[in-house]
């Protein structure tokens, strides 16, 4: 996975002038300096309780996820965090390694389901107290109502669960099966593989409708597996990956395939999240993005846009204290907003940091 430059997220240089443009075009004003001091415990748009598939239960932070899901049509799937059980490997911070699954057999090729098969998932609520767990599950602090995890973990019993899946780029231990089974779908400049340097994770291919039909018939099912397995959204990282292809990719390369993502969440019941790439939210409804998950936009000026753009429904992840609380005196009222240590591990360990507003 990748996160903001500087730690989690080489973002591909968005220029300051790009994010105002966009945060003039969705008519931002100034947001408000009160912080709350409560947030509300709905999880889900429309009030409803969380899958029945998920587990009865919340995890106990002794017992963590309940197991890795396997996927007909993936590499291995471990978590985002699995590469490195004590200092987070690029890309893969925090949690425990698991043995990878066998590699399985090449999926089937198409388009992706279409959008109308099943009615897309409710999006998360508004300012909904959340966790970021992607380095490894764990029991969330009292009154959390929505979790991201990543699409190896378990989902946890009554919350709003998030399924993290890094769409746009490899997870480190994964290239060469990539390599090995779609060497036609990483990107390449001259014949080298391109690669996201800070994490260690190649780039894929979305430059042209065929290379994004093979690709999706990839993901798809990863995607499909999330929903199977209880969870309410998906969040497909690396949005921004063609800030990172030297060219070689554009936005609209980008665009086109989260077209595709978000058609095979929503006919597997799933909602969206746009994730980062500020860019882009001018183009949220014909995408088919239903909220965002945003790292920095407080670092980078860009919460005010994403709240416009996406009527509150913006997950805020920062990394510095500053950060986190200039945030909370802009957005505590209205947006849902945390601050976690880079590797985003779980408590325990020594870099852990939670916070809330």
């Amino acid at each position: 996975m990748v996160t903001r430059s500087g730690g989690r997220g080489v973002r591909g240089s968005v220029a300051v002038g790009v994010a105002l443009a966009v945060f003039v075009a969705a008519g931002c004003g100034s947001e408000s300096d009160s912080r709350a001091d409560a947030k509300a415990s709905a999880a889900v748009s429309d009030g409803s309780a969380a899958s029945p598939e998920a587990p009865a239960s919340p995890l106990s932070p002794a017992t963590g996820s309940d197991g890795t899901a396997s996927s007909t049509s993936a590499p291995p799937a471990v978590p985002a965090s699995a590469a490195s059980s004590t200092a987070g490997a690029p890309g893969t911070p925090g949690a425990a390694s698991a043995a990878p699954p066998p590699a399985p057999a090449p999926p089937a090729t198409g388009p992706p389901a279409p959008a109308t098969a099943a009615r897309p998932g409710a999006a998360p609520a508004a300012n909904t107290p959340f966790d970021y767990q992607i380095g490894g599950p764990y029991q969330p602090a009292a009154g959390v109502g929505v979790v991201v995890r990543d699409r190896g973990a378990a989902p946890l019993g009554g919350a709003y669960n998030v399924c993290y899946v890094n769409a746009f780029q490899t997870q480190p231990d994964a290239t060469a099966w990539w390599e090995k089974q779609h060497p036609d779908l990483l990107l390449r400049d001259g014949g080298a593989v391109v690669t996201d340097e800070d994490w260690g994770e190649a780039l894929l291919d979305v430059s042209t409708p065929a290379k994004r039909n093979a690709l999706i018939a990839v993901v798809g099912p990863w995607i499909d597996d999330c929903a199977r397995r209880g969870f309410q959204a998906v969040e497909p990282d690396n949005l921004d990956s063609f800030g990172r292809s030297h060219g070689k990719l554009t936005l609209a390369h980008n665009a086109a395939f989260a077209k595709l993502l978000a058609a095979r969440a929503h006919a597997a019941g799933l909602a969206i999240a746009q994730k980062n790439t500020v860019e882009m939210v001018g183009q949220r409804a014909s995408i088919g993005f239903d909220f965002v998950v945003s790292e920095e936009c407080a670092k980078y000026d860009e919460c005010g846009a994403f709240a416009a753009a996406y009527d509150n429904k913006v997950f805020v992840v920062e990394y510095a204290r500053a950060d986190f609380d200039t945030a909370c005196r802009g957005f505590a009222s209205r947006l849902s907003i945390v601050l976690r240590d880079r590797d985003v591990t779980a408590p325990g360990r020594p870099a852990h940091v939670y916070a809330a507003c």
